[in-house]
């Protein structure tokens, strides 16, 4: 694991690590904006992010269903979905795990 990850960081620049958690959100928030400032072609469907989008994303990374996001985002299932493929679609992406391979790529989800 250890080696998997320095490698990681140093064949991608954009990887940040941050010694609190909460200080992560305001990495990755940056980072949203700059990787839709850089998202090309198939990747950049509508633009950057939004923080819902990012939000949801995250959520997908730590493994949740539709339902437990939608919960944890106090909305209903049926915006959770929406805001899921308006995310697959911005990343130019088929599936929750495409989605996350990205996220990780981009720094957009903390690792």
């Amino acid at each position: 694991m250890r080696r998997t990850l320095a490698n990681a960081l140093k064949r991608d620049h954009d990887i940040v690590l941050v010694p609190l958690p909460e200080q992560a959100d305001v990495v990755v928030d940056e980072a949203a904006v700059r990787a839709g400032a850089r998202m090309d072609g198939a990747e950049s469907g509508d633009g950057a992010l939004t923080r819902r989008e990012l939000s949801v994303l995250r959520l997908v990374a730590h493994g949740l269903g539709n339902k437990e996001i939608a919960s944890e985002l106090g909305i209903s299932p049926h915006p959770g979905k929406y805001h899921l493929a308006s995310l697959l679609a911005k990343l130019g992406v088929h599936s929750r795990t495409e989605a996350v391979t990205i996220g990780l790529r981009k720094g957009l989800v903390p690792l």
